[in-house]
């Protein structure tokens, strides 16, 4: 409707292209499946890894170091397909990849981000605990010195890959603040269980993680990450892939509406016909493409170094909240076929439900905007 594509560049394009194919190619076919059997495709860890999708806007060690906006296209498409896809990739290349990238040593990088980028190896990021979601600064998993050592324990909770990952990056309070570690797979003591009966995000890995005394060397914390704004800078980056990643969800449940409207008789006629309907498609497609246009906004802010935390929080506050809006209006169209797995419509809108709620949710979203605005903080 906007001729979006004019916006982007020929390789943005290419790369977006890219990414849609290998979606039809290799997830629609079994996404429903996958969703109704509760599994997670970490198969195709190897092929996002080949098709350089993995931590995609780093830098060097096996990374593609894609622009920003590319990075997002990316996350759209993936998205479309489901969001548990694009959750594992995002978790991947904007949490554990980013976290060791940015924070991390030498020899951790070298070690850790080829195989991550190959996908080769899976890794997660450890924050959320079960008391302590919104307010992470309340964590209670520790970090004790032992010698030249470090033990942790606590538990951590929500945490997408968290049992399929061979590397954890763990987040605990020490004596000297908020402290990074990596955790391998298989370390004595860290131990990870699957949540089950989810209705939501089912093609997807959500795991508990359990520290029970986890010893650790010093080599396995992050060196230049301290305090809070290591595991919030993380954040930023996968709340960014988010922004784009949601109107992925939003664009297939319209596409399917308008295929499933224009074909439905009803009273002798298409139900695309009707008014009612057609204002329900107008309205999707209206707040659909404000969406592209804010996300390609923020992407080139981000690109160019200018992107800020709140306006991180107004994308991703916005697109996820539209999102699921037109998910559910898109769901009314398709009347009681829009609840079955024939469709993708009712699986992305219970997938749009967790979108909401993982990043920060969209309250914490809110008074992140209005502290912008009034300099007040109204979190505590």
């Amino acid at each position: 409707m906007l001729d979006f594509d004019s916006l982007l560049t020929d390789e943005e394009r290419l790369i977006q292209h890219t990414v849609r194919d290998f979606v039809a190619d290799r997830v629609r076919p079994a996404i429903a499946e996958w969703f109704e059997q509760g599994v997670s495709p970490v198969e195709l860890a190897p092929e996002l890894g080949k098709l350089g999708l993995l931590g995609m806007h780093l830098t060097g060690y096996g990374c593609s170091g894609t622009n920003a906006v590319s990075y997002g296209l990316a996350c759209l498409e993936l998205e479309a397909g489901d969001s548990g896809l694009r959750s594992l990739v995002s978790v991947q290349g904007s949490l554990s990849m980013y976290s060791i990238w940015k924070y991390g040593s030498e020899e951790q990088k070298q070690e850790w981000l080829p195989r991550l980028a190959a996908g080769q190896a899976l890794g997660c990021f450890a924050l959320t605990e079960p008391d302590f979601g919104s307010n992470p600064a309340g964590m209670r998993t520790r970090a004790e010195r032992s010698g030249t050592d470090w033990v942790l324990t606590g538990n951590k909770m929500w945490i997408t890959n968290g049992s399929v990952a061979d590397v954890a990056t763990v987040w605990a309070r020490t004596d000297d603040g908020i402290r990074g570690f990596l955790v391998p797979r298989g370390t004595p003591g860290f131990t990870a269980s699957d949540v089950r009966h989810k209705l939501s995000l089912r093609a997807s890995t959500t795991s508990e993680l359990t520290l029970d005394g986890v010893r650790l060397p010093q080599s396995a914390m992050l060196p230049h990450a301290r305090g809070l704004a290591g595991p919030l800078g993380c954040l930023n980056e996968a709340r960014f892939g988010i922004v784009f990643g949601a109107l992925g969800a939003a664009r297939d449940c319209l596409d399917a509406a308008i295929e499933y409207a224009t074909t439905r008789i009803q009273f002798d006629r298409p139900i695309a016909g009707f008014q009612l309907t057609q204002a329900k498609l107008a309205d999707a497609s209206l707040e659909l493409h404000k969406g592209l246009l804010l996300a390609l906004h923020l992407g080139r802010l981000k690109d160019d170094g200018k992107l800020r935390a709140e306006q991180v929080s107004l994308g991703k506050l916005n697109n996820v909240r539209e999102s699921i809006e037109i998910a559910r209006t898109c769901r009314t169209i398709l009347g009681g076929s829009g609840i079955t797995l024939e469709y993708p419509i009712l699986r992305h809108a219970n997938n749009l439900e967790s979108v909401l709620t993982y990043e920060g949710t969209s309250e914490v979203h809110q008074l992140v905007i209005g502290q912008a605005l009034t300099g007040i903080a109204a979190f505590r």
